[in-house]
């Protein structure tokens, strides 16, 4: 199997290419990034990319699986327009551009909450990117909605706050289908999830990552 990956220079995408590229079933890994990682391995191709500039790329967007991890937060985006950019507007073109090269599978990292109509600016953006991406009628459309995520060596303050209370709060049995998701763990489900879900549309909620 043949996969693409964009965001794959964040934590969750970082450890999908680990994952990736220790396993099997995917032949290649074509990862596609602002500058270059520095890393090498027979089975991975980095293609540099202009994300504003995708199609200057087409030529590349071409396998079995495209896997979506892209997506940033206002404070690094800089504005809400921005943000938005990022986290809809390129996804959306790059999923857009696979369909039309013939990719037949779309894995997309989203998250818990994820709505159209949420009063939540980032819930709304992952929201409306789920069902844009729903129109494009992929052979078989996975969308994996995470909670809290445990990032390896997080300069995130409020996210290490907020992992500690779920943490302690999940030991006393209280709020478990909110607790903390290590990013490694989500990888490697995100890694399953195409040869072990029929054709359609899946939307896999915390609980269900765990269980997959």
């Amino acid at each position: 199997m043949k996969a693409l990956i964009i965001g794959a220079t964040g934590a969750t995408g970082n450890d999908l290419v680990r994952v990736l590229l220790q396993d099997p079933g995917y032949t290649e890994i074509t990862v596609f990034v602002r500058r270059p990682t520095g890393q090498t391995h027979a089975k991975l191709r980095e293609v540099v990319t202009d994300f504003d500039r995708l199609e200057d790329v087409s030529g590349y967007i071409k396998g079995d699986v495209l896997f979506s991890c892209l997506g940033t937060t206002r404070k690094i985006a800089g504005s809400k327009g921005r943000q938005w950019h990022i986290d809809y507007e390129i996804p959306l073109t790059f999923a857009g551009m696979a369909k039309k090269n013939g990719v037949s599978s779309m894995v997309l990292l989203s998250a818990y909450g994820a709505s159209p109509t949420s009063r939540v600016f980032y819930s709304r953006a992952k929201g409306a990117l789920e069902e844009s991406i729903a129109a494009l009628s992929f052979e078989r459309y996975i969308i994996f909605r995470p909670g809290l995520l445990l990032r390896r060596d997080t300069d995130r303050t409020g996210e290490r706050v907020a992992a500690a209370v779920l943490r302690l709060l999940n030991g006393v049995g209280l709020l478990r289908k909110f607790r903390p998701m290590p990013t490694p763990v989500l990888a490697a489900k995100m890694a399953l999830a195409p040869r072990v879900l029929s054709a359609g549309t899946h939307v896999v909620s915390l609980a269900e990552i765990f269980k997959l």
